[in-house]
């Protein structure tokens, strides 16, 4: 599927709105939008208006900017902020690094989390992730009787924390996080065994 070229030229006003940071109310971690801007369109309203087709949308996580990206057709439909595990460079090496893998992954399975909100589990480790494992394994970098880890995928935050994404500083255990309600957005375009899920350095 291509996006019409005209169409899209007419949307990029709407896509470029929806890229600039909304404030913040002081103290509450919440996003606000000032009073008398128009909201942005929703996600679902973006892909919805520019007839994108589901199975043309992947997820893009840029590790260095903190950045989760929703792309089709080689254009960012939405950005939201996101954090990391608490060693957030680099690739995953082993289980208990608290880094978060680098690479291309699919999506096992997704589900309602009692205190995470929602959770996206990512199919780490892949074959390309037990590749690297075994070749640092090989060269010594790890020791011989670690083992790779798992159970990594996308979620929120517990009810009203939504404060500890604003912040910006990385504390998962590897995992990707993100605020409830750009989680939210998101979940519907998370097709566990078809959606594509990019982490960059």
């Amino acid at each position: 599927m291509r996006l019409n070229l005209p169409l899209l030229l007419a949307a990029l006003p709407v896509i470029a709105a929806c890229q600039r940071p909304v404030p913040s109310v002081p103290g509450n971690g919440h996003n606000a939008i000032q009073e008398g801007a128009i909201p942005p369109p929703s996600l679902a309203r973006l892909v919805d208006s520019l007839a994108i087709e589901k199975d043309s949308i992947h997820l893009v996580v840029l590790k260095n900017r903190r950045m989760f990206n929703v792309v089709a057709i080689g254009d960012t439909l939405k950005r939201f902020p996101c954090v990391l595990g608490e060693v957030p460079e680099g690739d995953k090496n082993m289980q208990g690094d608290r880094r978060t893998p680098e690479g291309t992954f699919g999506f096992r399975d997704k589900y309602p989390h009692r205190k995470w909100h929602k959770f996206a589990w990512i199919d780490y480790p892949n074959e390309e992730s037990w590749r690297r494992f075994r070749a640092r394994k090989r060269r010594g970098e790890i020791p011989a009787g670690a083992t790779i880890g798992g159970e990594i995928g996308i979620h929120g935050v517990p009810d009203g924390m939504d404060h500890w994404i604003v912040q910006g500083s990385d504390w998962t255990w590897g995992c990707i996080a993100l605020r409830n309600d750009d989680l939210d957005a998101v979940w519907p375009f998370i097709r566990p065994g078809h959606t594509v899920l990019v982490i960059l350095p």
